[in-house]
C-alpha cells in the first residue's frame, strides 16, 4: 500500500460541497416512474437510464459510458435498460466496481401517500418518493462520491472504476447473469460494492455481512372443474379457498415460526435489538405480538421465513355465492444462509403437496430462485470499507446481517470469484423501501455520500 493519504480531508471536504446537487439530481431521477415490471411502460425506464448516462457521462471520469441491455434467457426477450461506465486502473491501483440500480417498485395504492410518489419531497429531515431510498439514492451515492473524487484528484486520480447501474432489479434480474458474461472484460474488479441495502439507524453505518436467499413462486389449487353455487354445494363440495386456506395454515406453527421440514437455520450471534426497536421500525402495533422463537434477529437474519405476498381470487366487490373452482397464490420464502435456495424450493414444495386437503391439484409456476450470500470480511477491502464508514459518519460501523435477499450477489460471486464484495447501503430503518411513503433520510445519505468518497480516495492510495 502507498503512502499518500494526504487528501482524505480534502475529499472529505469536496463531498460534504457534493451533497446538495447530489439531492437535486437525485430528485430529478425520482421523478422518472421507471418500474421495470410487466405491464409498465418500458419508455420509462429507458428514460431513467439515459438520465443516468447522462449523469456519469458529465463526470467526465470515464473511458466509455453507454446504455446497454442483454437477453432474459426465460423470455427470449431484451432485459431492461442497464447504465455501463468503465475507467482503466493506473500505476498498480485496484479497480473498483461500484453497483446500484435505477429501476423501482411500482408506487401500490397511490392514496396511501402522504404526497405524490413521484414528486420528491423534502419533510421532516426526509426525502419522500418511490426510488428516493431504494435505489436511486444508491445511484446518486455514487455520482457524489465520484464528483468529490474528481474535484480533488483530477488527472491525478489512478484508481479504476466501473460502474453497473442495473435496469431491472426490483423485477428479478432476469437478465443479469447474460449482461455479466456479455461484459465481463467491462465489469471486472478487484472490489465491488454494491450500494442497495441499509445501516443499523440512521445514526450508526451498517457493513451487510449476510443476506437471506429467496425462493419465490406461484401455486395453482384447483378443486372443480368449473365453479358451482355454494348453497346447492356448499357443504358437500371443497372450494379452492378453504382448500388454500387450509393448505397455506400449515406452513407455520402456532408461534407463527416456518413449520417446513427441511427448512434450516443458521446458528450464529446476533446484537441485542429489543421488542420495542422491532415495533418502532416496523410499524407492529401494541397488541399484536411478533411471530417466532429465539433472539428477533436471530428470526430476522438467520432462519427461514414465508410470506403469502398476492392471491387471485374474486374480490369483495365481485363476491358472489359461488363456490371457487381455482385460487392462486404468490408465496414468497427467505432461505437462511448457508442452504441452496433450490433445496428449500424442494422442501417447501414437498411439504405443500403432502398436506393438499381433499385432494386439491396443485400446479407450481414462476419459479424464481436466489441464493444467500455470507460475505468473507477477512479481506483488506471489508477493513478499508470499515475505516471509510467510521470516518464519515463519525461512528463505528456495525457489521449486520439482512433477512431481505440480493440474489444477483451469487452471479457476481460465480463471475468474479477473486474480488472482494462489500454490501453497504443508504436507507435507515424507517425508508420503508417497497412501501407506500417510502422516504431517504438526509443525513444518512450525505454520511453514506461522504463515506464511499472516502473509501475510493483510500482504495486510490492502495496498490494491487
Amino acid at each position: 500500500m502507498t503512502s499518500d493519504l494526504s487528501r482524505l480531508d480534502d475529499v472529505r471536504d469536496a463531498a460534504h460541497l457534493a451533497v446538495p446537487a447530489a439531492l437535486a439530481d437525485l430528485g430529478g431521477l425520482v421523478r422518472i416512474p421507471s418500474v421495470a415490471f410487466p405491464g409498465f411502460d418500458r419508455a420509462e425506464v429507458e428514460r431513467s437510464a439515459e438520465a443516468v448516462r447522462a449523469l456519469l457521462d458529465g463526470l467526465g471520469l470515464f473511458d466509455r459510458v453507454e446504455v446497454r441491455t442483454a437477453e432474459n434467457p426465460a423470455t427470449g426477450e431484451q432485459g431492461m435498460p442497464a447504465v455501463l461506465a468503465t475507467r482503466a486502473a493506473r500505476d498498480g491501483r485496484p479497480t473498483i466496481l461500484l453497483y446500484a440500480h435505477h429501476d423501482v417498485q411500482p408506487a401500490g395504492d397511490e392514496t396511501l401517500w402522504q404526497t405524490a410518489p413521484w414528486e420528491p419531497t423534502v419533510r421532516g429531515g426526509r426525502l419522500y418518493g418511490r426510488g428516493a431510498a431504494d435505489d436511486k439514492a444508491g445511484v446518486m451515492a455514487h455520482v457524489g462520491a465520484l464528483r468529490a473524487l474528481a474535484e480533488v484528484f483530477g488527472d491525478d486520480l489512478a484508481l479504476g472504476v466501473n460502474l453497473f447501474i442495473e435496469g431491472e432489479e426490483e423485477a428479478g434480474s432476469g437478465s443479469f447473469a447474460r449482461f455479466l458474461g456479455e461484459n465481463a472484460d467491462a465489469l471486472r474488479a478487484d472490489v465491488i460494492v454494491v450500494a442497495d441495502s441499509g445501516n443499523w439507524d440512521a445514526e450508526t453505518p451498517g457493513l451487510t455481512v449476510s443476506l437471506r436467499g429467496n425462493a419465490r413462486f406461484t401455486m395453482t389449487v384447483t378443486t372443480l372443474d368449473h365453479a358451482s353455487h355454494s348453497g346447492m354445494f356448499g357443504g358437500a363440495v371443497p372450494d379452492a379457498m378453504m382448500a388454500t386456506t387450509k393448505l397455506l395454515a400449515t406452513l407455520w406453527d402456532d408461534d407463527g415460526a416456518v413449520a417446513v421440514e427441511g427448512l434450516r437455520a443458521r446458528d450464529a450471534d446476533t446484537p441485542d435489538y429489543s421488542e420495542a426497536t422491532l415495533r418502532d421500525e416496523a410499524g407492529l402495533p401494541d397488541g399484536v405480538s411478533p411471530i417466532g422463537r429465539g433472539t428477533i434477529l436471530g428470526r430476522i437474519w438467520n432462519k427461514p421465513a414465508i410470506t403469502v405476498t398476492g392471491i387471485d381470487a374474486p374480490s369483495v366487490r365481485n363476491a358472489s355465492n359461488t363456490l371457487t373452482p381455482e385460487v392462486s397464490v404468490v408465496i414468497s420464502a427467505r432461505v437462511a444462509p448457508g442452504q441452496p435456495a433450490e433445496d428449500a424450493y424442494a422442501a417447501i414444495e414437498a411439504h405443500l403437496r403432502a398436506h393438499a386437503p381433499f385432494g386439491a391439484r396443485l400446479r407450481f409456476h414462476d419459479v424464481d430462485l436466489g441464493d444467500a450470500f455470507l460475505v468473507d470480511t477477512s479481506g483488506w477491502a471489508v477493513a478499508e470499507a470499515r475505516t471509510a464508514l467510521a470516518d464519515g459518519y463519525g461512528v463505528a460501523p456495525v457489521d449486520i446481517g439482512v433477512g431481505g435477499s440480493i440474489p444477483f450477489i451469487a452471479d457476481l460471486v460465480r463471475e468474479f470469484p477473486g474480488a472482494q464484495i462489500l454490501v453497504t447501503g443508504v436507507e435507515d430503518p424507517h425508508a420503508r423501501a417497497h412501501s407506500p411513503n417510502e422516504s431517504l433520510h438526509l443525513d444518512t445519505f450525505r454520511n453514506a455520500l461522504v463515506s464511499e468518497a472516502l473509501l475510493l480516495a483510500r482504495l486510490n492510495a492502495r496498490t494491487v
